[in-house]
């Protein structure tokens, strides 16, 4: 039996103000990412959906903001 290790996320808000950086910015680079590096959508009422991270999916998105801030062509800010 699989038992899932993840006990919490962190919002994308969340992570954006503690990088610095602008949420939207932050959803473009982001949006790339798989269940695999650590990204979870959370389903809310109606349409309301949230982009949050494990403690891996934000050290991917750190690794992530790191390769498009050396090639800044690659997401416009």
């Amino acid at each position: 039996m699989h038992v899932n290790k993840v006990h919490r996320v962190t919002t994308i808000d969340r992570v954006a103000a503690g990088l610095g950086e602008s949420v939207d910015w932050l959803y473009d680079v982001a949006i790339e990412m798989d269940a695999e590096d650590g990204v979870i959508w959370v389903y809310g009422l109606g349409e309301e959906q949230l982009m949050a991270f494990t403690d891996f999916g934000i050290e991917t998105l750190v690794d992530l903001i790191k390769i498009h801030k050396d090639d800044p062509t690659l997401v416009k800010r």
